[in-house]
């Protein structure tokens, strides 16, 4: 998936006061918009009044539609905002739009898009809720080794199906259509940009915003919600929403603040260069890892440039700002060392993928990058690798020990042929576990394999292929 890759340096690389500081358990009281402001997060709100209605827990829901299997890493700005609202006391919702999905948002779109089947709806809503689960799981225990406390109210994961699906034609005309105004709806920059377009707009599309509009009704009504949260080209269907609720509770001049709607949205990222965040040679960095690799989805982030790197620790890490500028400082000393991307991608590798996954991803950079491969185990290699089907081949036993080296680097598709491999080899640029193989007739054998069980072929500075033997 991607052209080049960088390695890692060895965790401790920073100095022991930094790297403590990190870890710190002191508990973090500021105001859920504060922080989300100092962090780069917000772009607009609908109301100042939302700092003093945060001071007290609240519901906040962000929406995303099942257009695939997995979110990626446009999404992660999103879901950073529900986390930091999660950690802060508030109880976080993510929707998954089982019903919204079937017709399509048409913000931010020059032409609408291809409908979804009933199967591959149920299947990418499937796969986004059990990502967001896990996302939600491993940022709490992110957290907590950052010094947030626990948070209280565990994260609800709904499907706006559950509610769209029983409801007829008629009754959503009269208790949503009743309460929305086409001269409104018109207005939204998303139905605007569309009408001038020579495509148009489908009546489909343009009653979107009110469906989105009856999900923050729903969540108000049943779920306590009273924020909901998106990114910036969702501005006009969050007020849609707000004026749904608005308009269905007959408002009275004195409303209580803890009765109010809100709406906040976080800025459209793009990189220092102009590029969308989260892709990469033309493609998206998806969070499902077998979509995206460990190892990939680690040196997006080590790939960062510099003019990025601090912003990204910010928004997507938990660390504080004064840790953020200790490591800045450091890395601008020896800038080539990436010094800042090496932990910019260790602290968004844990948040997402956990532990284990940022373990994988290491474990994966080490062996690329020819490593000591006696540091790590044949077994952890296999884990690193597994989901990656671009890089790791399974053969069996018999195909692998005593053949010769040249028509496994075949099978490994590391050459195209066995000729191709002999060719390579005698230039001198075919590597076996990170060794130069001088024999054009070499025969790999047992002690080649690491723990008896995987072996790394190498053609040239960077292409790898992993053998797993089974």
């Amino acid at each position: 998936m991607f052209r080049r890759a960088i390695q890692s340096r060895p965790l401790g690389v920073l100095p022991r006061s930094i790297h403590n500081a990190f870890y710190s358990t002191a508990v973090h009281t500021r105001n859920v918009v504060e922080e989300m402001t100092d962090r780069g997060l917000l772009a607009q709100i609908t109301s100042p009044d939302l700092l003093r209605r945060t001071q007290s827990s609240t519901g906040i829901y962000c929406g995303v539609d099942p257009t695939a299997k997995s979110l990626h890493l446009g999404n992660l700005v999103t879901l950073m905002g529900l986390l930091h609202f999660g950690i802060h006391g508030h109880q976080a919702i993510a929707l998954v739009g089982g019903a919204t999905g079937s017709i399509g948002d048409p913000s931010g779109r020059k032409s609408e898009r291809v409908p979804l089947t009933r199967d591959v709806l149920e299947q990418n809503v499937a796969g986004i809720e059990r990502q967001i689960h896990r996302f939600f799981e491993n940022g709490t225990t992110y957290a907590a080794r950052h010094g947030y406390p626990s948070a209280t109210k565990p994260p609800k994961v709904l499907n706006n199906y559950d509610w769209f699906s029983g409801m007829s034609a008629l009754e959503f005309l009269g208790d949503v259509g009743r309460y929305a105004r086409v001269n409104t709806m018109l207005g939204k920059e998303s139905v605007k940009s569309r009408i001038e377009s020579t495509q148009g707009i489908s009546f489909t599309e343009f009653s979107y915003q009110l469906l989105q509009a009856y999900d923050f009704w729903y969540l108000y009504q049943n779920h306590e919600c009273r924020v909901q949260l998106g990114g910036s080209d969702q501005w006009g269907n969050i007020t849609a929403g707000i004026d749904m609720i608005n308009r269905k509770r007959g408002l009275v001049e004195e409303e209580r603040l803890e009765d109010r709607a809100f709406g906040i949205t976080i800025p459209l990222l793009l990189t220092s260069s102009g590029e969308k965040f989260g892709k990469s040679a033309g493609n998206a960095v998806w969070l499902d890892e077998t979509m995206t690799s460990f190892f990939d989805f680690y040196q997006f982030f080590m790939k960062t440039a510099d003019d990025d790197v601090a912003k990204y620790l910010s928004m997507f890490t938990l660390l504080q700002r004064d840790h953020i500028k200790e490591i800045m400082h450091e890395h601008q000393k020896n800038p080539e060392n990436r010094l800042a991307q090496q932990e910019l991608a260790n602290q968004t590798t844990e948040l997402v993928h956990g532990a284990d996954g940022l373990h994988k991803a290491q474990t994966a950079t080490k062996v690329l990058f020819g490593g000591d491969l006696g540091s790590v185990t044949g077994e952890e290699i296999v884990q690193a690798f597994k989901d990656d089907s671009s890089r790791l081949v399974r053969l069996d036993r018999s195909q692998v020990i005593g053949s010769g080296l040249d028509g496994i680097a075949t099978l490994a598709k590391a050459t195209k042929s066995k000729s191709d491999a002999q060719k390579r080899i005698k230039a001198g640029g075919l590597y076996l576990n990170n060794a130069r193989v001088a024999d054009p007739r070499y025969k790999v054998a047992e002690s080649d394999l690491l723990d008896g069980q995987v072996c790394v072929i190498r053609c040239g500075k960077s292409s790898y292929h992993l053998v797993h033997v089974v």
